[in-house]
Order: structure tokens, then C-alpha cells, then sequence
């Protein structure tokens, strides 16, 4: 081998050495909260979604789907009716062909209803249904309890309960009324011109009932994070997906904004995605010197949601929600 081949395979060698190291660098960074940082001092902020008590306010998510079907008014009583307490609950609203808002997390009813048995076939989407022909469903068809049981199954016709059955926003609101004064976390499942629909429902339902304050809309669709700002300012909002790698990208590179720079009021995340980490004091601290909440999802494991209490979060999703109330309440 000539010397002109062994430098050149040195310095590729190198070069291999330093992307390797600096990719190391770079997952090290991404997936570890080394700033070493404690909380920040959160007591003169006017954000109400930013916990002023210590401790993470409680939120119930898909209304505690781990305890009882999800989405379902027999979910929501099952929390109002307990012996723990939520501060927000978090749910998913899409639209039906006659333009009512539902509770449901998925794109179809496929997973936790009958309706692929109800309708004959696979990938029954909300929308090409009524409200009234979805009634007909049993939403608590595959709900599995704590012993692997699926007591709800089976449930036809007349022998289904009003509380299993598909569940307008409306109805919910009625409902909790005489419970409590809840702040709740929708998403909008709906994209494109269906988007902008239920964003316009969803308004008009809130303004109606002067609960502008107490929601905090969000979305994955750009198109519908703009209809948003462009149509409702009033109305509150988490931030879409690029703002959050935004955020993230600013919080690393410790890139403050002027006020006003960031139009949302929380941000809904988990602790990872992708191999970034997420849940770090680095990150929440700079969420909270923009005055914006941080909210995780969905933290089922509890001494994942002791660690990101510990950090500073505001708010911990889980479908567990006694879980997290125990953590911090009791």
C-alpha cells in the first residue's frame, strides 16, 4: 500500500471518528436532561394553565380511558363520582356527516366499538356516519379492565347503556355542569375544510357557554393550527408540531423570543419522541419564562410522572388518572 492510499484512508478514518463522536454528542444531548437546572420561580405568571401549587394539575386522559371505556360518559362519571379528583380532562373531538362534534381518539370506531360488525366492514370513519346511526354503537366493546375482563361486550340495541353510547360535546358539557368548574385539552382529529368545521363547532359551542378560558384547543394539522389563529385568536391553543421542535430547537440553543413571539398557550408533549427528550427542566423552564404551560402525554408509568413533576411540568395526561392523583393529592 503506497503512502498516497494510507493517508487517504487515514484521514477518511478520521473523518468517520469525528461524525461518529459528534453523533454521539448530539444523541447525548437530545436524549439526556443535562442541564442540571431546578424549576424556575413560576409564581408571577398569569398563565392559569401554569400550576402555581408545586405539583402538576391531574388530567384525566381520553376522560381515564385506562379505568373505564374511553370516551364515554360512563368514564366521565366514573371520575366525577370517585374518591380522587382531575383538574383537566383531555379528549378527542371529530366530526360526523351531520356536522355534530363526538368524543373519539381515533380516525375510526374500528378499535373500540361494534362498529365494523354493525356496519359490515373494516374502517367505519365518523364521517361518512350520522350521529343517530352511531348511537346504535357500543363504545364500550373492547374496554379491557384491570383483570384482562371485557365486561362490556356483547351489548346490542336496547341493552346498551346511554352512558357506553357515542358521546356529543354538547351532552358532556350538560353533564359535567353539575359537577364542576373543569378546564378541559381537546384535539381536533379532523384535517382540511372538516377541520376548520369542527374548529368553528367547537367555538361556537365554548362562546355559547362562556368556556373560552376554561379549553385549550389543539391539533397535528398545520392547515387547522392557522384557521385557528387566523379566525378564533380568542380562543386557546397548544402548539402544532413544528412549533414544538422550534421550542425545543430554542430552549437547547437557549434562543429567548420577545413577548408575543409564540402564539400558543401549552405545550401537549410526551417525555420522548423519537429519541428526543422532552422531559427536561431545560425545556420547561424556557416554556415558562414564555409564559406557556407544559403539559405530558400519556404518562401511565408513575415514576415517570414523579420525574417530570420533579422537573417542573403543569400538567401529567394519563389514562390512570387515580394513579396520578395518588402521586400528588394524597
Amino acid at each position: 500500500m503506497n503512502k498516497v492510499l494510507k493517508k487517504v484512508l487515514l484521514g477518511i478514518g478520521m473523518t468517520l471518528l469525528v461524525l461518529a463522536v459528534l453523533a454521539g454528542a448530539v444523541y447525548f444531548i437530545v436524549t439526556h436532561d443535562w442541564s442540571g437546572a431546578a424549576p424556575m420561580d413560576v409564581s408571577g405568571l398569569d398563565n392559569p394553565y401554569i400550576s402555581q401549587t408545586g405539583a402538576p394539575m391531574v388530567s384525566a386522559h381520553r376522560s381515564g380511558g385506562g379505568i373505564a371505556p374511553e370516551n364515554t360518559l360512563m368514564a366521565f362519571r366514573n371520575v366525577v363520582e370517585s374518591d380522587f379528583e382531575v383538574d383537566i380532562f383531555e379528549f378527542d373531538l371529530a366530526l360526523t356527516a351531520d356536522d355534530e362534534l363526538i368524543l373519539l381518539h381515533d380516525e375510526t370506531l374500528d378499535r373500540t366499538s361494534d362498529a365494523v360488525e354493525r356496519f359490515g366492514g373494516e374502517n367505519v370513519y365518523p364521517a361518512d356516519h350520522t350521529y343517530a346511526q352511531l348511537r346504535e354503537l357500543n363504545m364500550g366493546e373492547n374496554f379491557q379492565n384491570a383483570e384482562g375482563e371485557t365486561p362490556y361486550r356483547g351489548l346490542r340495541g336496547e341493552d346498551i347503556p346511554d352512558d357506553l353510547r357515542v358521546l356529543r360535546l354538547e351532552d358532556l358539557f350538560d353533564f359535567l355542569d353539575g359537577y364542576g368548574q373543569y378546564r378541559f385539552i381537546m384535539e381536533i382529529k379532523d384535517s382540511g375544510e372538516r377541520g376548520f368545521r369542527a374548529a368553528d363547532r367547537i367555538y361556537e359551542v365554548l362562546s355559547e357557554r362562556g368556556m373560552l378560558s376554561r379549553a385549550i384547543i389543539g391539533t397535528f394539522h398545520g392547515e387547522v393550527t392557522e384557521y385557528l389563529d387566523k379566525t378564533y385568536p380568542d380562543m386557546l391553543r397548544s402548539a402544532g408540531v413544528m412549533e414544538v421542535v422550534e421550542l425545543y430547537f430554542n430552549s437547547l440553543l437557549g434562543l429567548d423570543k420577545p413577548e408575543g413571539y409564540y402564539h400558543f398557550v401549552a405545550l401537549q408533549i410526551p417525555d420522548e419522541d423519537y429519541v428526543v427528550k422532552l422531559g427536561t427542566t431545560r425545556l420547561v423552564n424556557y416554556a415558562h419564562r414564555h409564559n406557556i404551560a407544559v403539559q405530558y402525554w400519556t404518562i401511565n408509568d408513575a415514576a415517570l410522572a414523579a420525574d417530570l413533576a420533579a422537573k417542573g411540568a403543569d400538567a401529567i395526561m394519563s389514562d390512570y388518572p387515580d394513579m396520578v392523583f395518588g402521586l400528588f393529592r394524597e
